[in-house]
C-alpha cells in the first residue's frame, strides 16, 4: 500500500514522533509544508501538534484530498494527558471541525503525549500560556482539574512526555 506520513510540528516533538514512526514502518515522512498532492497515496498518516485547540497543518493538508477512498490515520500530539477521556473528547471536537464530518468519521484517530519547553515558545504561545496560568492561579484549588494542577506545577519549565512505545498502536493500525 502506497503510504505517506505527514506531520505538522512547531517545536519538534511531533516531527520526532513522525520520524520514529517512519523508521518503524519504512514509510517516508514529510512536513505538511512540503506536500502538494496527497491523492496518489492509498494511505495518509497525519501527525499534528495541538496548538490553541487546533492541529498544526491539518486543515491545509486535508484540503488537498480529492478522493474519498484514501485510508486516513490522524494522530494528535499535545501536553494534555491522553489517558483522560475528557481531554481526548475535547480534541475530537476540534478535529471534527478541522477535518469535516466525512473525513473525520472515516479516519482512525490516535492521541500521543508530547512535551513543552517554555524557553522555546514563540511570543504568542508564551503569552497564551501565561494567560492560562494566571487564570488558573486565580481559581480555587478545589476547582482545578489534574491537568490544571499539572500545568501550574510545570509552568515555565521543560516537560517531556514523549513515549515512542505508544507508536506501536499506530504501527498496528497501519499494517
Amino acid at each position: 500500500m502506497k503510504s505517506l506520513i505527514i506531520y505538522g510540528s512547531q517545536y519538534g516533538t511531533t516531527k520526532a514522533y513522525a520520524t520514529k514512526l517512519s523508521e518503524m514502518t519504512g514509510i517516508p515522512c514529510v512536513s505538511y509544508e512540503n506536500v502538494a498532492d496527497i491523492n496518489d497515496y492509498e494511505q495518509i498518516i497525519y501527525l499534528g501538534g495541538l496548538y490553541a485547540g487546533g492541529v498544526k497543518g491539518l486543515k491545509n493538508t486535508f484540503s488537498l484530498l480529492k478522493k474519498s477512498n484514501i485510508k486516513t490515520i490522524v494522530v494528535t500530539v499535545g501536553i494534555a494527558d491522553v489517558s483522560n477521556k475528557e481531554n481526548t473528547d475535547k480534541i475530537k471536537v476540534s478535529l471534527e471541525k478541522q477535518l469535516g464530518d466525512d473525513i473525520y468519521k472515516n479516519s482512525l484517530i490516535f492521541h500521543l503525549r508530547g512535551g513543552i519547553d517554555y524557553g522555546k515558545l514563540n511570543f504568542m504561545h508564551k503569552i497564551m500560556m501565561k494567560m492560562v496560568y494566571h487564570s488558573l492561579k486565580n481559581k480555587p484549588v478545589e476547582s482545578l482539574t489534574k491537568d490544571d494542577k499539572d500545568l501550574m506545577e510545570t509552568y515555565n519549565k521543560t516537560v517531556d512526555f514523549v513515549d515512542y512505545a505508544s507508536l506501536r498502536q499506530i504501527v498496528k493500525a497501519i499494517q
